[in-house]
């Protein structure tokens, strides 16, 4: 059988000041002395751009597929992948705002580390979370936590980085509001007003690096963390903890691992994928167990610890 010789490289051009964009040349350098074609696919508005690239390609010509940006990005490239049914790896080249799914394998942040790493074979497989059909490689969020992704301006998001995720939620305070969700899995059924719930399959989201610390993403488990309504006295103390990892032992929070769950409520309340909008309540949400192998610095790795 001919050796794949192609690779497919998805890249944001706005994405960390367009390093890709600007460096492209050099990208297509190194993968030619090694004999490989890199085949650019810019990211641009049209939601089924990558789609649409996958329907026309012959797999078997593709090495690898690079998806270079921030989380969004790679939230698009897992999407259009198990959507077209294609077994081909994941390189990563993070250059995006947060680059939680890249900070789980502690990826680099220098392009030339960057394209080492994608140069070679080596690759861990991890699960992809699911809701409604729908793929997810760090979060399902809902909540408070969904709105500050949402209403982030991406402008500022370029500017400010991490920080503008901060700014933002400070904003929001006085405006947090309780919702009622119906919670129904394996491991029991909860009804209970929450600020805000997040279904983790990586450790970090928005740049908060610990907000499921004991996560592991190849054990086909989600990790789930409900923040009850509490007085608002103990908010703050609670943001701290979370800061540190330490919100999971908090009073005010549920936290447990599953395989599955199903989340509804009475009201109308849209989810958030990795920072992109998702679909309202009702959802179904499941684990694709080991579902895409990721290039990393040692096949098989263990996740970075923080």
């Amino acid at each position: 059988m001919k050796k794949p010789f192609k690779v497919l490289l998805f890249y944001n051009p706005n994405a960390g000041n367009g390093v890709i964009k600007n460096n492209l040349d050099t990208i297509i350098e190194r993968f030619q002395k090694k004999g490989l074609l890199v085949i650019p696919v810019r990211a641009d508005m049209k939601p089924n751009r990558l789609t649409d690239v996958f329907r026309r390609m012959r797999f078997d010509e593709y090495l690898k597929f690079i998806a270079a940006g921030g989380d969004g990005t790679i939230h698009t490239a897992v999407n259009a992948m198990i959507g077209n049914n294609t077994d081909m790896p994941l390189a990563v080249f993070p250059v995006g705002t947060a680059n939680d799914f890249a900070s789980y394998f502690d990826l680099p942040n220098k392009l030339d580390d960057m394209i080492e790493i994608a140069l070679e074979e080596r690759y861990t497989s991890v699960d992809i979370g699911v809701a409604n059909g729908r793929c997810f490689v760090n979060v399902l969020a809902m909540g408070m936590i969904a709105d500050i992704s949402q209403r982030t301006d991406p402008n500022l998001k370029s500017t400010l980085g991490l920080i503008s995720y901060y700014l933002k939620g400070v904003s929001e305070l006085p405006n947090l509001r309780p919702v009622p969700v119906k919670l129904s899995c394996d491991e029991f059924n909860l009804e209970a007003s929450i600020y805000f719930m997040l279904v983790m399959n990586g450790r970090s989201a928005g740049g908060f690096r610990r907000l499921a610390p004991n996560a592991v993403m190849d054990d086909g488990l989600l990790d789930v963390m409900l923040f009850r309504e509490m007085p608002i006295m103990e908010l703050a103390p609670l943001l701290l903890a979370v800061m540190t990892g330490q919100h999971p032992v908090n009073k005010n929070v549920v936290s447990f691992k599953t395989a599955g769950l199903r989340v509804e409520s009475e009201q109308p309340i849209t989810t958030d994928l990795d920072g992109e909008t998702g679909d309202s309540l009702p959802v179904e949400i499941s684990v694709l167990h080991k579902g895409l192998r990721v290039n990393t610095r040692k096949p098989d790795m263990e996740a970075s610890i923080w």
